[in-house]
């Protein structure tokens, strides 16, 4: 439905994440690869949505050659615990010690999806609340050590055993958790597109 208003448009999804690939191609957009590095630093002042918003606007500045009819789609996700923002684990032992702090608690996953043509830039963002019970060292310990999540914001992924195991509440779209507001996207894709 969407590819049909997207005919004239080329989109460029800036994300190596095999999870938001997949997003696309089941919403049936279709789009190009293009990562570009970017020095994913933000300044400390910056809370929540603040972050997320800077760094998917940040990961667009590498892209200076767009052409007119082309959308450019960047976006980061982080996890919000207690006013401290979790990015990726840097290995085992930072994925554990992130997992323990969401054990038996509320966070916030919050994901921005920054849209660029040439003409302009906009950034949506959503946010959802996930909620964990207390989870043993012996389950988190046997969930990074099986299932490596060094590229998952907050050192986990719902889709996976420790989100079966151990969510008990969800409040807000379960797919930004994943790595992407689904409907944000398609929305904003579509008015880009009659635009």
């Amino acid at each position: 439905m969407l590819k049909d208003f997207l005919k004239n448009k080329e989109v460029i999804l800036a994300s190596g994440s095999p999870r938001r690939q997949r997003f696309f191609k089941e919403m049936e957009i279709p789009y190009t690869v293009d990562v570009r590095p970017v020095k994913e630093v933000f300044p400390e002042h910056l809370k929540k949505e603040e972050i997320t918003d800077f760094l998917a606007q940040l990961k667009a500045k590498a892209f200076k050659d767009l052409k007119p009819n082309q959308i450019l789609i960047t976006s980061d996700t982080i996890v919000s615990n207690d006013g401290l923002a979790m990015g990726k684990p840097a290995d085992a032992e930072e994925a554990v010690s992130m997992i323990k702090s969401l054990s038996g608690k509320t966070h916030e996953v919050i994901t921005s999806v920054c849209f660029t043509t040439s003409e302009k830039q906009e950034t949506v963002n959503s946010k959802t609340k996930v909620s964990f019970r207390e989870l043993t060292s012996e389950e988190i310990e046997f969930y990074v050590r099986s299932y490596k999540p060094f590229d998952k914001a907050g050192g986990y992924a719902i889709q996976e055993w420790i989100g079966l195991v151990g969510i008990t509440g969800i409040e807000g779209s379960y797919f930004n958790v994943v790595g992407l507001p689904t409907h944000l996207v398609y929305n904003k894709l579509l008015e880009l597109a009659n635009s």
